[in-house]
């Protein structure tokens, strides 16, 4: 028999903590304990001992659930994707970007999230047509930055809502949660209101604590790293600081010089 394996009761018919052979038969021995069975061996003390109680388990807030993830990058969809199932969501990715431009920048990034899903065995939900038409016709007039970011939020959440409703997910969220760049109060209002117009679970976090692992786990993975956030207006704006705004609020339209062409 183990040495550490003999059972150990105490007055109430509570289990201790086990103890070996040898200290058993000395309390027996001793009057300080009754024998209650040779097999498997097993002790009962004459007094109750009062246990802590055992602590609560806690249950995750992903346990047993769907949740439909959008995502905007390869990059920004390392952390997210770890995080939600570590809460015990069942994770399915979904790509819906018609604000990505041009096309050529917009499949690279498809790409890397394929690259990505593919090594983390995470399904994905493709969206079939690239809808840069309706993107534009969308923010036409409302082009400036915080605008046009509004309805771009929109626009994606709202496709990933009713993706979300339509597949029986119990919630949907979205990488963009991670970026410091982008307004989260802003994506959190839109993600609840069209969760309550579409019945499903809008489930937020602060991803923005794991932007680290997001730079680790994008270098580890060799992934694709964007250089502006994804509308021609934003790519505009990365490499032209400032002329965008003069050129939107109508102050500066044309060049008021000929330093451009070298004259």
């Amino acid at each position: 028999m183990n040495e550490a394996s003999v059972i150990v009761l105490d007055a109430n018919g509570q289990q201790l903590s086990s103890t070996t052979a040898k200290k058993a038969r000395k309390l027996i021995a001793q009057g300080k304990a009754a024998l209650v069975s040779e097999d498997p061996l097993t002790i009962q003390l004459p007094y109750s001992v009062e246990l802590p109680p055992q602590p609560a388990e806690v249950q995750k807030p992903g346990e047993g659930k769907r949740i439909l993830l959008h995502i905007c990058c390869g990059p920004c969809s390392t952390y997210p994707i770890e995080r939600l199932r570590e809460e015990g969501f069942e994770v399915t990715g979904f790509w819906y970007n018609p604000n990505i431009h041009p096309w050529q920048e917009h499949q690279r990034r498809r790409e890397s999230v394929q690259k990505y899903a593919e090594t983390v065995g995470l399904p994905v939900i493709w969206h079939e047509n690239y809808e840069m038409p309706l993107y534009f016709r969308a923010v036409a007039g409302h082009e400036k930055f915080g605008e046009r970011c509004r309805i771009c939020y929109r626009m994606r959440l709202e496709k990933t809502a009713r993706v979300a409703a339509e597949g029986g997910f119990d919630a949907f969220t979205t990488t963009l949660l991670i970026s410091p760049h982008q307004d989260q109060a802003m994506i959190r209002q839109i993600g609840e209101e069209v969760a309550e117009e579409w019945k499903v679970a809008f489930y937020f976090e602060n991803f923005r604590r794991g932007w680290s692992e997001r730079g680790r786990l994008t270098r580890e993975h060799d992934l694709y790293r964007q250089q502006y956030c994804g509308c021609i207006y934003s790519e505009w704006e990365r490499y032209n600081e400032g002329y965008i705004d003069e050129l939107l609020a109508g102050t500066n339209t044309e060049s008021t010089s000929n330093e451009s062409t070298g004259e």
